[in-house]
């Protein structure tokens, strides 16, 4: 099973982009975020026509994020982060798909550090360090996908002197990041290609896709009932370099039906 996850950077302005992908990747389960677009605004039609269901969590202008299903009805189970009823932010879903638990979620950016910003982007990651904790308990395969809007180290980092200011790339950030991760999550990219410079966000300034002078910021985490499934993990990154496209290039996963057997001892 082919898991993925797409900063779209506005759905319906980058539908063309979102559509050829979907039609030539053919992931399983997708989860998209920075929708831009209100519920009612979601483009379901030309989603639905390519063989995707969907659930939606939309806001106008601003976040929004999404899970798209091939392989079997999305029943969703959450919408929004627990711990801040006030919280008026599209961030975060979770739903059942395919005998596994999804969570979709778009972490705050946090800049301008230090300020409001950054401090709710403290605050909403240690919401989700929470409601993950509980995930594990159930010891339930779950898959965190999303824009985490952090990047773990300096090798997620093109040129990471520059950016040491930086709500990305904050050592409070990055730290939050590891206190997830310590929970028992496989950060699927960096676990299949443990030394290379791989990026998946790159600015529309300066040339930087050509350049290479990317960020890893879009991660999926896999949970203990999972990480031994996990069988393969990419970056389509000539997806950015189409016309009119995000900012993001879609990342993804493939899950094995079962673990990989088990080797015998000798003796």
């Amino acid at each position: 099973m082919k898991v993925a996850t797409y900063n779209v950077n506005g759905v319906n302005g980058r539908l063309p982009v979102l559509l050829r992908w979907l039609a030539e990747a053919r992931p399983d389960i997708v989860c998209l975020q920075e929708l831009k677009a209100p519920d009612e605004k979601f483009p379901e039609g030309p989603i639905r026509d390519l063989g995707y269901d969907a659930v939606w969590h939309g806001q106008k202008s601003w976040n929004g994020v999404a899970i798209l299903s091939r392989v079997g009805e999305i029943h969703e189970t959450r919408r929004g982060l627990p711990g801040d009823p006030d919280d008026s932010h599209s961030r975060y879903m979770e739903a059942a798909v395919n005998g596994i638990l999804i969570g979709g979620l778009y972490l705050p950016n946090g800049n301008p550090r230090p300020g409001p910003k950054f401090d709710y982007k403290l605050r909403w990651f240690d919401r989700l360090i929470d409601h993950a904790a509980g995930l594990i308990d159930q010891r339930l395969p779950v898959v965190l996908a999303g824009d985490f809007n952090v990047m773990p180290t300096d090798l997620d980092v093109y040129k990471p002197e520059r950016w040491r200011d930086d709500a990305l790339f904050a050592p409070e950030v990055r730290a939050a990041y590891f206190r997830l991760l310590d929970q028992g999550w496989t950060d699927s990219l960096r676990t299949l290609h443990p030394d290379e410079t791989i990026y998946t966000f790159w600015d529309y300034f300066r040339n930087a896709h050509a350049r290479n002078a990317g960020l890893r910021i879009d991660h999926l985490l896999l949970s203990p009932a999972l990480s031994n499934r996990l069988a393969a993990a990419e970056v389509d990154r000539d997806v950015r370099g189409w016309e009119k496209t995000s900012d993001h290039a879609p990342v993804w996963i493939e899950l094995a039906d079962s673990p990989p057997p088990r080797a015998r001892e000798k003796g």
